[in-house]
């Protein structure tokens, strides 16, 4: 026999409405100053009255859509009891018997390349929750201090079933479920500002040698569940840590025997024992008694109608559609804001496309992708990493950047100065062909002038030519660069080889 792992996420999705989930203090209260985005509902107060928001129910059921989940017909809100500093009212509104969403699925890739497989976590259910208070505490350990800004923030949790079998599998399935939820508008699911936020289960059991005949073992184990993985990097490295430690244990034949909870020590690259896990029971969850069930039938129907193309769906579409590989595909769409721009430039470029000849449409098509997904995935990501220019502010509008990749490919610039021109439309928002007359870095057609240029760089470089002669083809490239530099960019570097090596050899 031997082990494999069995690993369920629990992660809490911020919803980014305006306003709280159970009142309505802002929801931005991590930008503003400690302990002001507050109210006498959030912080608990005796006779407050919570309401629900409506925004974040529509959240929820957009999320449970996207995921493939049952949403119900009828859902109610619980309170989940118990004592920490963070929760002022001794109790959280959470959602237990009758959750907004049950079941569900989320498909995704694994690896990289051409090692690429798909996998497909189920899902357990999907609930809507109030967040609590934040936490932190002073070097020393000395004090501790809570911020009840965050107190009362919409969330949803979505809990897979045990269905991932490798810290890999965990990360990737967190990064598709992230560009999932930025896709839908609901949530910015960065880890980094706490916007997701995943704890891990994992267990490990044995599996027969021969998984065809006798299957994996039926029967779970006591499971371990880790906290405080604030990125993708941390939940895979905690959940490979958890493998080893489980492992040795069963080696030793001392198994997990009970359920508990370990936080990730970021600096030792290893989980601690926190506590030993509460079951349901401990929380002694009953029905809110301040908030009527929800039917949610109308409202479902209104926004199915309305959920927005997803991820998966849109890689597939850019291939069939567009002609980019499925490698670019990915690429682009790992950005709604940046796929979207780049549809936009599809959508200026398609005349060429499908102004081709009979015969040659499929041939033009996968030509003008491939211009278009390297310009936009190296040089432009260049030019705004360089100047720290996001997608949704760039200057440079589809429009012009179309008209650049035209220019470019009729041969009216050459690719040194499109990018000078590229550069300067980031910077400016003017129109290419405006930057390329105003500088004069129109590419030159003067094939005589090309020529003499060409002549007068082979005679000054002697020792360039005597090394072409000596059989090192590298130099031929040497002198190409010293013609680019005479022409400053303008001419084809494809004609200027030509003429050299013509040249060379007469």
């Amino acid at each position: 026999m031997k082990l494999e792992p069995v690993i369920g996420l629990e992660i809490h999705v911020q919803l980014k409405t305006r306003s709280k989930m159970f009142c309505g203090c802002s929801n931005r209260g991590e930008f503003e100053p400690p302990n002001t985005a507050v109210c006498p509902i959030c912080l608990g107060h005796p006779g407050a009255l919570p309401s629900v928001n409506r925004e974040a129910v529509r959240m929820g059921i957009r999320i449970g859509l996207a995921l493939n989940g049952k949403i119900a017909h009828r859902t109610k809100f619980d309170r989940k009891n118990y004592f920490y500093p963070d929760l002022p009212k001794g109790y959280q509104i959470s959602q237990f018997d009758q959750p907004i969403v049950e079941g569900g699925r989320l498909s995704f890739s694994v690896g990289r390349g051409g090692e690429q497989r798909t996998e497909t976590v189920e899902l357990e259910r999907v609930h809507l929750e109030e967040d609590a208070a934040k936490l932190s505490h002073s070097p020393d350990g000395r004090h501790s201090f809570v911020d009840f800004n965050r107190g009362g923030t919409p969330l949803a949790e979505i809990v897979t079933k045990p269905d991932i079998r490798s810290p890999e599998s965990a990360k990737a399935f967190l990064q598709e479920l992230r560009l999932v939820m930025r896709y839908l508008d609901v949530s910015d699911a960065d880890m980094e500002k706490g916007h997701l936020r995943c704890d891990a289960n994992i267990s490990m059991r044995e599996v027969s040698d021969d998984p065809k005949r006798d299957g994996p073992a039926a029967r779970l184990n006591p499971k371990t569940e880790i906290k405080n993985l604030n990125s993708f990097r941390a939940v895979e490295q905690a959940l490979e840590h958890e493998i080893r430690r489980q492992t040795a244990l069963w080696e030793e034949g001392n198994p997990v025997s009970e359920q508990s909870t370990r936080g990730w020590d970021e600096g030792k690259r290893e989980t601690v024992i926190q506590r030993t896990k509460e079951e349901a029971h401990d929380y002694r969850y009953f029905p809110e008694p301040d908030l009527p069930p929800l039917e949610l039938s109308e409202m479902t129907e209104d926004v199915r109608l309305r959920l927005p193309e997803l991820p998966d769906s849109r890689r597939n579409r850019m291939v069939e559609e567009h002609g980019f590989t499925a490698e670019a595909s990915r690429t682009i769409c790992d950005d709604r804001h940046l796929a979207d721009y780049t549809e936009r430039v599809m959508s200026e470029l398609a005349e060429w496309v499908t102004s081709a000849e009979s015969g040659n449409w499929e041939e033009k098509r996968a030509e003008t992708a491939k211009l278009a997904s390297g310009w936009i995935l190296t040089r432009l990501a260049g030019v705004m990493a360089e100047h720290g220019i996001d997608i949704r502010i760039l200057k440079i509008t589809p429009e012009n950047f179309a008209e650049l990749l035209t220019m470019i490919r009729g041969g009216k610039v050459t690719g040194p100065n499109a990018m000078l021109i590229l550069e300067e439309m980031a910077l400016s928002g003017q129109d290419p062909s405006q930057i390329m007359d105003e500088r004069n870095l129109g590419q030159t057609d003067d094939t005589e002038g090309l020529e003499r240029t060409a002549a007068e760089i082979i005679a000054a470089n002697p020792k360039a030519v005597g090394d072409w002669k000596g059989g090192k083809q590298a130099s031929v490239q040497f002198l190409v660069g010293q013609m680019m530099r005479a022409t400053k960019g303008k001419a084809s570097p494809q004609l200027v080889r030509e003429i050299i090596e013509r040249q060379l050899g007469s």
